[in-house]
């Protein structure tokens, strides 16, 4: 247990970042599970609009650190070309 007044705060401190990242990083994975999803039941349109929700999601959480930029990216990349798949396959 902290015992300084300034341990107690960081603490206090860590409690909360941790929790609101936890629900970022909830938030992130809900939306391409979203994608994905409509992706899985061959939905051009619902694809393409989560697609067009989950994209900015993602960029902001990466800019903020919460996922690197690179696995962003990768996501980004993948999630698109599955759905350009499915638009060519129509």
């Amino acid at each position: 247990m902290a015992n300084t007044v300034q341990a107690r705060k960081r603490v206090r401190q860590a409690t909360e970042r941790r929790q609101r990242n936890v629900a970022q990083r909830s938030l992130v994975r809900t939306h391409i599970k979203k994608v994905q999803k409509a992706i899985a039941a061959n939905d051009l349109n619902g694809a393409q609009e989560a697609f067009k929700v989950a994209v900015p999601v993602i960029d902001r959480m990466a800019g903020k650190g919460q996922i690197h930029r690179n696995k962003a990216a990768r996501h980004k990349s993948r999630m698109n070309a599955q759905i350009k798949h499915m638009a060519e396959a129509s």
